[in-house]
């Protein structure tokens, strides 16, 4: 069945997911605890995660060329 007129996409669902999930296993927060950001802030976090990531990985390549 595809998409309503209300409610979310398909895809769009799996982008919310996605960031549930990057809060949970990378940052321990409860599902209780993302569902109640709101999503601006919500979206600010997962946004912060991913540069942290990238941060990281730069400096171990760094690392890795000494």
């Amino acid at each position: 069945m595809g998409p309503t007129f209300f409610g979310l996409t398909r895809k769009a669902m799996e982008g919310i997911y996605e960031g549930f999930f990057i809060l949970k296993h990378f940052g321990g927060w409860s599902f209780t605890e993302i569902h109640s950001l709101p999503i601006g802030l919500r979206t600010w976090f997962i946004e912060r995660l991913k540069k942290q990531f990238e941060d990281e990985a730069k400096e171990m390549k760094k690392a890795q060329k000494r």
